[in-house]
């Protein structure tokens, strides 16, 4: 019963990552377009440690810990150049 909960929360995370795709594409700001790409960030994570259960391994775990450090930098990172224009002061 698990294994369908899970196959059921890939569907909607796959779902919510081409709505992401989808919203970077037509978006009308930039601010949309980093919001878009932060929930990206956020599904992938989601997604990867679906997979970690399914799989029944630990690896995916850490490589989602490193993969949400790495986004929330990327996003700290291009926020701070939209509004400065640079982003080491």
């Amino acid at each position: 019963m698990i294994t369908y909960a899970l196959y059921f929360a890939v569907i909607c995370f796959s779902l919510g990552l081409l709505m992401n795709i989808w919203r970077i594409r037509f978006a009308p700001g930039v601010v949309d377009r980093i919001l878009a790409l932060d929930t990206m960030v956020i599904n992938a994570i989601a997604l990867i440690n679906i997979y970690g259960i399914l799989e029944g391994t630990a690896i995916y775990f850490e490589v989602s810990l490193l993969i949400a450090m790495f986004g929330f930098v990327s996003t700290v990172a291009y926020c701070r150049f939209i509004l400065r224009g640079n982003i080491i002061e």
